[in-house]
C-alpha cells in the first residue's frame, strides 16, 4: 500500500486533526483551569455517551473484530491511566508534544515488521518531517527552570510509555477496523467500553467537581465528546483506504491546528520557533499529499 493518497482522503484526516485540536482547546482553554484531568474525564464521558445513543441506528461490527475492539478497549483505557500520571508529573505543553510526535514513529517502524505495510520513501520522509516538527514544538516550548527538575524527568518517561500505548492501540485499530466492515461502529464500541472504564476509575472522588465543572461549561460534555469521537473515527475509516502509519502521521497536524487556534483564541503568544516547528509539519502534510 505504497500509492498515494487519495486527496479526499487527506482532508478527512485533517479535518479529523482539527477536531482533534478543537476538544484539545476546550481542555486546554479556560475549562482546564486547575485540574486538567477534570475536562478530559468530561470529553471521554461526552465520547461514550455519544456512542451510546447513535449504536443502537448502526450495523454491528463483523465478528473479527472484535477482539481488537477489546484489546484497543484495555489499551486505550491504560492510555487514559498513563496520561493522568503524566500529567500529574509535568506540563501538558511538555508532554503533549512528546507523546503525540514519538508514537507515529513507532507506528511507521513497527506496524511495517508487524503487519507487513510498508511506506515508500516519499512518504517516509513526510512521517518523519510530521513528527519532527512537532517534537520541535516540544524543544520550542521548554524553558528552562529549576522546578521540580524530577517531575519533569518523571513526566518524560511516562509521556514516552504514553507513547507507546498510542502506537501500541494504532496498531491494534489498524488492523481491527479493516475486518470490521463498520469503522463507525467499530469506533463508537470503543468509545464507550473505554469511555466506561476510564469514569469508573477517573471520577471517583470528583463527582462534585466534575458535576460544577459541567454547569460551568454546558458545551464540554457534548461538543468535546463529539469532536473526540469524530477525530478518531474519521482517522480509522482512512486507515481502511491508506497506510496505518502514513494516516498516524498526517492526524498529528493537528499540532499545527492547535498552535493557531492557541494564537487566535487563546491569545497565547507564539514565538519563532514553534513557527518553524509548524512549517515542518505543514511541508510534511504537503509531502504526504504527493507521496
Amino acid at each position: 500500500m505504497t500509492a498515494a493518497i487519495p486527496l479526499p482522503v487527506i482532508a478527512a484526516v485533517l479535518g479529523a486533526a482539527l477536531l482533534h485540536a478543537t476538544w484539545n482547546a476546550l481542555v486546554k482553554g479556560r475549562a482546564g483551569q486547575g485540574d486538567p484531568l477534570l475536562p478530559t474525564v468530561l470529553v471521554v464521558a461526552g465520547g461514550a455517551l455519544a456512542s451510546a445513543v447513535l449504536l443502537p441506528f448502526l450495523a454491528a461490527p463483523q465478528p473479527a473484530s472484535w477482539p481488537f475492539i477489546a484489546a484497543s478497549s484495555l489499551t486505550q483505557t491504560v492510555y487514559y491511566l498513563l496520561l493522568i500520571a503524566t500529567y500529574q508529573h509535568g506540563d501538558m505543553s511538555h508532554a503533549y508534544p512528546l507523546m503525540r510526535g514519538t508514537a507515529p514513529l513507532l507506528v511507521a517502524v513497527f506496524n511495517g515488521i508487524l503487519l507487513g505495510e510498508h511506506l515508500s520513501g516519499a512518504q517516509w520522509l513526510a512521517v518523519c518531517l510530521i513528527c519532527g516538527g512537532v517534537l520541535a514544538m516540544l524543544l520550542a516550548a521548554r524553558r528552562p527552570s529549576a522546578q521540580q527538575p524530577h517531575g519533569q524527568r518523571r513526566a518524560t518517561l511516562f509521556a514516552l510509555a504514553t507513547a507507546c500505548v498510542i502506537a501500541l492501540y494504532t496498531m491494534i485499530d489498524g488492523a481491527g477496523v479493516r475486518r470490521s466492515g463498520a469503522p463507525a461502529a467499530y469506533t463508537m464500541w470503543i468509545f464507550l467500553l473505554t469511555g466506561v472504564a476510564v469514569c469508573a476509575w477517573s471520577a471517583r472522588g470528583r463527582m462534585r467537581a466534575l458535576a460544577a465543572l459541567a454547569r460551568a461549561r454546558p458545551l464540554l460534555l457534548p461538543v468535546g465528546g463529539v469532536s473526540t469521537l469524530g477525530s478518531y473515527g474519521i482517522a480509522l475509516w482512512a486507515m481502511t483506504l491508506a497506510p496505518v502509519a502514513a494516516i498516524a502521521a498526517l492526524r498529528e497536524t493537528s499540532i499545527l491546528f492547535a498552535t493557531a487556534i492557541a494564537a487566535l483564541f487563546l491569545r497565547e503568544r507564539v514565538g519563532r520557533g514553534r513557527l518553524l516547528a509548524a512549517g515542518l509539519i505543514a511541508c510534511g502534510a504537503i509531502t504526504m499529499r504527493l507521496a
